[in-house]
């Protein structure tokens, strides 16, 4: 089991080397929510091991409600870019 989330934090740094070559906002974007959803299997793992039901809770939290607030930030931002692009009014 200590193998399998060695394996897993090491799948976890990958979407972080890609975001840190890479200057699009959309790359970065897509990079953390993927580190989002990684680190909440993480956390559900764990909870698995230890026998933690609030741990676990945690985990479902963070999957289901943390790439809804990722999505609002891309569109938000996607908002703002054509806003700067075409004028407020415009």
């Amino acid at each position: 089991m200590l193998g399998i989330l060695i394996g897993m934090l090491v799948c976890l740094l990958l979407p972080v080397y890609e975001a840190w070559q890479d200057d699009d906002i959309w790359q970065k974007i897509l990079a953390f929510a993927s580190i989002e959803t990684k680190t909440s299997m993480i956390i559900l793992v764990v909870a698995v091991l230890r026998d933690d039901w609030m741990i676990g809770l945690v985990g479902v939290i963070i999957l289901s409600v943390g790439n809804a607030a990722l999505m609002l930030l891309a569109n938000v931002i996607k908002r703002l870019n054509d806003v700067s692009n075409r004028g407020f009014y415009g």
